[in-house]
């Protein structure tokens, strides 16, 4: 399992708010296109 397939496991089962999603992002782990992809938000720093 990827990162990007970990985190949208994660999000999807509600292991994790979307305000660390959004920190995967700031880590480098998903992109900012992959981050709308799982919430369906964009990604605003």
């Amino acid at each position: 399992m990827n990162k990007f397939e970990k985190v949208k496991y994660y999000y999807d089962h509600g292991f994790w708010s979307i305000d660390r999603v959004r920190n995967a992002v700031v880590k480098g782990w998903i992109t900012a296109e992959q981050f709308k992809e799982i919430t369906g938000e964009d990604y605003e720093e």
